[in-house]
């Protein structure tokens, strides 16, 4: 193999690396998108499409999946025993339950959309968080409501089902925090973001 073939091939391999791996800095927003500029354009293209804001697209997807491009939920066991379902179809950067994606791609025609693409899942977020501030009234920058109905479903919501789930409850205050601490972090760094700024270093 040529040295330019295996440039090549190397630079391919870190390209799909960087596209699926989570980012090493989870803690820091402009960590985050300085390290994967593609996930800052799909973000402020949500924000503006939806309204969603990206500190909250951002704490969501921290809580639901750590980032991790295949994130799914443990196996489900029988007598003790791990079996080869899961005890939920969730799945991908967003943890979308396999009827939730389908409604998705049937109601906005994003049929070849994937949960393990990134624009995709925050795309899922933004439509999805449109549907909770229409029927149930909760603002976009509303983070712990807004998770709330997105673990819970917008039925769940309404009927408080998350009341009887004190961890849970627990779990909405950290995304809340999250999205707080990402939106002061964002303001020092987002004029700066952006996929436009970086140059390919070969």
């Amino acid at each position: 193999m040529s040295l330019r073939a295996l440039i090549l091939v190397l630079a391919t391999l870190l390209l799909s690396a960087c596209a699926t791996s989570p980012p090493s800095n989870v803690e820091n927003a402009c960590r985050i998108f300085e390290e994967k500029p593609d996930w800052f354009d799909a973000s402020k293209d949500v924000e503006e499409r939806y309204g969603l804001p990206i500190q909250v697209q951002l704490a969501i997807m921290r809580q639901e999946s750590s980032f991790k491009h295949d994130a799914a939920p443990p196996r489900d066991t029988l007598l003790g025993i791990p079996m080869w379902w899961r005890v939920s179809s969730a799945y991908g950067y967003a943890q979308v339950k396999d009827s939730t994606w389908e409604w998705y791609k049937d109601k906005t025609g994003y049929w070849f959309a994937s949960r393990e693409n990134y624009a995709d899942a925050v795309d899922f977020m933004g439509w999805y968080a449109s549907i909770s501030q229409r029927t149930l009234g909760i603002s976009k920058w509303d983070a712990y409501n807004q998770y709330l109905a997105y673990h819970e479903g917008h039925g769940g919501w309404k009927r408080k089902t998350y009341n009887k789930k004190q961890w849970l409850i627990g779990v909405a205050k950290k995304v809340e925090r999250n999205a707080q601490t990402y939106g002061a972090q964002l303001k020092k760094c987002e004029g700066s973001l952006g996929s436009g700024s970086w140059l390919w270093p070969f």
